[in-house]
């Protein structure tokens, strides 16, 4: 019988196997690094630790821009409230209601000044953020960044990984459906963090999804499932200059040596009209002056033309601001903004719109304080830039225009039959120096008020209570003041006396040439105006007899416009404290006659305020009659510029009474006859005007009483004769 076999006894023990990590084990594991890893990131990201330098100072930009952005919306629904209510009164006004002109006229200057204040807030440029606005970015980043945990908990987690990775790599995109973003949004902040080290970037065309954890212990067979990038599709197009073009640029120049650097504040920009701004220092050792000497040599390292390029010192001597475009900012021409809103203004305070400077802003001189020079060869459109400055100046009816021509043409005319210009006339050394001597008597006059009112100079309080600012208007001065002329050395003393101490008075000079030569105009009355324009010249001697010596060697030169521009030049604004390029607006009276339609606006404006020829007592032009028995006020009695008897002396039925001749004249004029019937001219001059009411008119102004005469078809029939009329109308003219 077989036996069972014992059981052999085994002597050495075999080691067990160690037993391997479960699934949930595996879980655990990787769950808990990345819980670090996710702490680490998070805590970097509220600390803001990926916020540079660039992109505190891009925040803080983006938070001016949003603010003035702000201030110009609620000033703009302010304006238009104010003009509204202007326009209510106007209609109610029209329909017969009665409405005081002091509502109107304080409806008037309140829409007036809303519009000026918003014109100088879309005028004003957004600078660059300080160091203080700067910290407050990446403060209010950071504080965002905590709201967004604090007011999410755990579910905040896709956003909050969504955020820091797009963050990281400077594009702030959010995913709209947390459903879907649930699992990317725990990759991205679950993954591999080195503190202080940027998240490596996405590839250009894919990025990963979430990383699988391996459950198993095969190694992986298959590449990572991958997901297209997110396109932004509101990013702005590429800088028309890169921080290196412009490194290059300021080296090519020798503005910036080999072992300088600049500092970049604000990287470049392109704005939506196309322009690009960039704010940078300059290393110490140089100044935006001194930039600003080089600025053609800038222009042309960075490829463009110098009305293309633009430098304006942001706050210290050596931080810059610089502009460029890609056209000509001069190449087309403007309407003046006067044709669109011609209201009244305040010259004094808020200047009259003239041109506009390389960034399409308008610049706006004030009269106050400084005395003109325009100055330009023919066809420069010296008389254009004149214009608007006159034109605009006719708007503020504190103003009186004392406009006097050089030629005998009629370019000034309209100023008189408007009714604005006090005091107007044509070529006459005589009366210019009667002119002349009138304002020094008034000036004394004027610091005498000034003295009883407690005021050194003239001040907005009291520019009415002294009788107005004065404005004398020369054109043409070498008619009066090379050498040879008629009286120049009086009228030169006269002008040099009246620039250097009347200004503080109140009494201003505009003078306009087309030789600015030192023979023209001496230095010691050149000095004395200081705001000059200098349109295109012949050569850098003519450029600094306006602009002052010396600016033609530091780029200054008016003979050097390439191509010429009417009304281009070079413009010292003392207000604004600038010389820079400039071109006038387009105002033209010879083909579209926009001079006279302006002036007939202004002529209004000054009507309400009694401040027509004619409306108001006027020292200078009484001191010229005393002079010369004959007046120029409104260019005299045919407002053509030729002095006459005293126009202001007629009674109101005088002046209808040469209203009356006049329509005859210009009725038999039509008629083709030296003779004519009442009735026949009464229908001819319209207007209401009856039979009776003219045969009145005409024996009241001297004519007489009628004759008979043959009419040829007609017979003979009763009437008057043209040399009756005429020397009727030369009677109460004074000729």
């Amino acid at each position: 019988m077989a036996t069972e076999a014992e059981p052999v006894e085994k002597t050495d023990q075999q080691p067990q196997e160690a037993a391997e990590p479960t699934r949930g084990d595996r879980m655990k594991a990787a769950f808990k690094e990345q819980r670090g890893h996710a702490a680490a990131r998070t805590k970097a990201w509220l600390g803001g630790e990926d916020i540079d330098p660039v992109a505190a100072i891009q925040l803080a930009t983006e938070t001016k821009q949003r603010q003035h952005a702000t201030k110009v919306a609620r000033q703009q629904q302010t304006t238009a409230e104010a003009v509204g209510h202007l326009f209510h009164a106007k209609k109610r006004a029209e329909a017969g209601e009665t409405v005081p002109a002091s509502v109107l006229a304080t409806l008037g200057g309140r829409a007036a000044a809303a519009e000026a204040r918003l014109e100088q807030l879309q005028a004003t440029p957004v600078m660059p953020p300080n160091d203080r606005e700067i910290a407050g970015a990446r403060h209010s980043k950071r504080a965002g960044r905590a709201a967004i945990v604090a007011g999410g908990g755990l579910a905040s987690l896709p956003v909050l990984g969504t955020a820091l990775q797009m963050t990281a790599h400077g594009q702030p995109i959010v995913l709209a459906a947390l459903g879907t973003a649930a699992g990317y949004g725990w990759y991205l902040v679950s993954r591999p963090f080195a503190a202080g080290q940027p998240a490596p970037a996405p590839t250009m065309e894919t990025q990963p999804l979430a990383a699988p954890v391996n459950l198993s212990k095969e190694e992986p067979t298959t590449r990572p499932e991958t997901r297209p990038v997110m396109r932004e599709f509101n990013a702005p197009p590429p800088p028309a200059l890169t921080v290196e073009e412009l490194d290059q640029a300021l080296r090519n120049i020798g503005e910036v040596k080999p072992n300088e650097q600049i500092q970049i504040l604000a990287v470049p920009q392109r704005e939506k009209d196309g322009n690009t701004t960039v704010v940078f220092d300059l290393p110490p050792r140089t100044t935006v002056a001194e930039l600003k000497k080089k600025l053609p040599k800038l222009a042309g390292a960075l490829g463009r033309d110098v009305s293309m390029v633009d430098v304006e010192k942001a706050g210290t001597e050596a931080r810059t601001s610089l502009w460029l475009t890609d056209r000509d900012p001069f190449e087309d021409t403007r309407p003046s903004p006067l044709l669109t809103k011609p209201e009244q203004l305040d010259a004094w305070k808020d200047g009259v719109p003239v041109a506009w400077n390389k960034r399409g802003i308008t610049i706006r001189l004030s009269i106050n304080n400084q005395s003109y020079v325009i100055a330009g060869m023919t066809r420069s459109g010296k008389g254009v830039g004149a214009s608007n400055l006159v034109v605009g100046a006719s708007f503020d009816p504190r103003i009186n225009l004392r406009v006097v021509a050089g030629k005998n043409n009629g370019e000034w005319d309209p100023y008189a039959k408007a009714g604005v210009a006090s005091t107007y006339f044509k070529p006459s050394p005589e009366r210019l120096l009667a002119l002349l001597k009138a304002l020094l008597a008034d000036k004394d006059r004027r610091e005498r008020d000034l003295g009883k009112l407690s005021k050194s100079k003239l001040v907005v309080p009291v520019i009415e209570q002294i009788g107005g600012v004065e404005l004398l208007v020369i054109d043409e001065l070498a008619t009066y003041t090379r050498p040879g002329k008629p009286l120049r050395d009086e009228i030169l003393e006269a002008l040099i006396e009246l620039s250097a101490v009347a200004a503080g008075a109140g009494i201003l000079m505009v003078l306009i040439t087309q030789y600015p030569e030192v023979d023209v105009i001496p230095q010691a009355l050149a000095m004395n105006c200081g705001a000059r324009w200098a349109m295109r010249v012949e050569n850098g001697t003519q450029s600094n007899a306006i602009l002052g010596a010396g600016q033609a060697g530091a780029g200054r030169d008016a003979s050097k416009f390439d191509p010429p521009r009417q009304g281009f030049g070079w413009l010292v604004n003392p207000f604004a404290g600038v010389t820079d390029l400039a071109r006038s607006f387009d105002l033209d009276e010879d083909e579209r006659g926009e001079i006279t339609m302006l002036l007939e606006k202004s002529a209004k404006i000054r009507e309400a305020a009694g401040r027509l020829a004619g409306q108001w007592e006027d020292p200078i032009e009484q001191y010229l009659l005393n002079a010369t028995g004959l007046s120029s006020a409104a260019g005299g009695p045919k407002r053509d510029g030729v002095p006459g008897r005293n126009v202001l002396a007629h009674t109101p039925e005088q002046r209808m009474q040469m209203d009356a001749l006049r329509g005859c004249l210009i009725a038999m004029n039509d008629l083709g006859r030296d003779f004519a019937r009442v009735r026949e001219m009464a229908e001819m001059i319209g207007d209401g005007m009856t039979e009776k009411r003219l045969g009145d008119l005409l024996r009241a102004a001297g004519a007489g009483g009628t004759i008979k005469a043959e009419i040829e078809g007609v017979g003979r029939v009763n009437g008057y004769q043209r040399a009756d009329i005429k020397d009727a109308l030369d009677l109460l003219e004074g000729n």
